[in-house]
């Protein structure tokens, strides 16, 4: 039996498409490494940050990027390019702009984090073994639990909203946005923030910082 399924497997590993073989055994190191990859960030992305926000914003855009930025570097790394294309990588995101809206400070540690982990997850060398892989995650996801859930946190829930009232986005007018913004959620509020406005509408794209009640 191991002499017929080590022909098949020769047999599957010398076909080839236009010069490129159909399939090898590195397409199992992929899945194991994606697997770990998706287990790690799609806990950090669901569990931790989506629990102190009320809005999905920048969800999408994470879960995209953790595959796709493993993908790229799985990919490139497999052709034996030089380490210095992940640190390669990490220069093009910085250049990274949403000419939508301005990006926080802790929306942006969170995709460093994601795309982090993605690049670690992707390139890490047989050097480094599956134990130290795993270790490094779990280090990573509990130091963010830790960090959101329990030493840093502020008692602040974030949620972005559209406001028609154009009127009292105005500097002068805060306090009675404020106080028509908690009348229609019943939240305290303990501020707001102008992402963008749009006057031939009438209406403007605001995040609100709310206070967790007990």
């Amino acid at each position: 039996m191991n002499i017929l399924s080590d022909i098949i497997l020769l047999d599957s590993e010398s076909l080839r498409l236009f010069g490129i073989k159909l399939f090898n055994e590195d397409l199992y190191e992929l899945l194991f490494r994606l697997a770990i990859n998706l287990l790690f960030s799609y806990t950090i992305i669901l569990k931790v940050y989506k629990a102190t926000r009320r809005d999905s914003e920048y969800l999408f855009s994470y879960l995209v990027f953790s595959p796709m930025v493993f993908f790229i570097c799985h990919l490139f790394a497999s052709t034996k390019l030089s380490i210095g294309f992940a640190f390669g990588l990490f220069a093009v995101f910085s250049i990274l702009r949403y000419r939508t809206t301005t990006i926080p400070v802790k929306e942006m540690t969170y995709m460093f984090v994601i795309i982090g982990l993605s690049v670690l997850n992707a390139i890490s060398t047989k050097k480094v073994s599956y134990a130290e892989l795993v270790f490094t995650n779990f280090f990573v996801l509990g130091l963010m639990y830790l960090l959101e859930r329990y030493i840093l946190t502020s008692g602040i829930e974030i949620q972005t909203v559209n406001y028609e009232k154009i009127e009292n986005i105005k500097p002068q007018n805060e306090s009675i946005l404020i106080a028509d913004l908690e009348e229609r959620t019943g939240k305290l509020i303990d501020k707001v923030e102008l992402l963008e406005a749009d006057y031939l509408k009438d209406s403007a794209r605001i995040r609100v910082y709310f206070k967790k009640q007990k």
